[in-house]
């Protein structure tokens, strides 16, 4: 059971992640300069529904829901299920507790390690993110590594398009496989969220759904 009411006066930022095999949360307090994230990764099976609660209260455990400052959450593509359920179960703790709730999509998080393993530095030559789905096409997004405001943390990638179906691609384009790293995203999504905290983004919970580019039915 989630707990409601003040335990302590340190201020969390709370990320919720899911790859196709993986699902985790990781916390950095806010109000700490040399801030030491925590993590829970775990394989997830069947009974992802009715253990993706329980394993949230264990990862919280001795802190409330009055200390996470906000939320950040994975919205895909990466399973369906397992993306369905923690953007379900991020909305409802952000609308509970009222606080913002970012949002970026799997390809976006690993974006950045791409990036930096290719040794993608051009703002000018964008590239591609792709996974090869068997006689359904591909899943991919278009990316570009912007280092002209590099004071922020947000502008090194920036998505240009969103995940999505495409029944064929252009192989004259620069194309990288998908990398789902459960633990790397997870401190993506940390620094991510704990840059719009420092410049006061206010993301509703209203505005994250899932991103899932084909039917839900393997």
């Amino acid at each position: 059971m989630l707990i409601k009411g003040k335990l302590n006066s340190n201020k969390y930022i709370l990320a919720i992640h899911s790859t196709n095999k993986y699902f985790g949360f990781a916390s950095r307090i806010v109000n700490n300069e040399n801030p030491h994230d925590q993590f829970f990764i775990k394989k997830f099976d069947k009974d992802l529904s009715n253990n993706l609660i329980f394993d949230l209260s264990e990862f919280l455990s001795g802190t409330s829901l009055d200390s996470i400052e906000r939320i950040t959450v994975s919205n895909g593509p990466a399973n369906f299920n397992a993306t369905r359920l923690i953007v379900v179960l991020a909305r409802t703790i952000s609308q509970q507790i009222k606080c913002p709730l970012d949002y970026y999509s799997c390809y976006r998080i690993m974006a950045k390690r791409i990036a930096l393993k290719n040794n993608i530095s051009n703002k000018n030559k964008p590239f591609w993110i792709m996974n090869h789905l068997r006689n359904r096409g591909y899943i991919a997004g278009k990316y570009i590594v912007d280092l002209s405001l590099n004071d922020s943390y947000n502008s090194i990638i920036n998505e240009i398009i969103k995940p999505k179906l495409y029944k064929e691609i252009n192989y004259k384009n620069k194309y990288f496989e998908v990398d789902y790293d459960t633990k790397d995203d997870l401190i993506e999504l940390l620094e991510l969220s704990y840059e719009n905290h420092n410049k006061s983004v206010l993301n509703s919970w209203e505005d994250v759904l899932p991103i899932y580019p084909i039917s839900a039915i393997n």
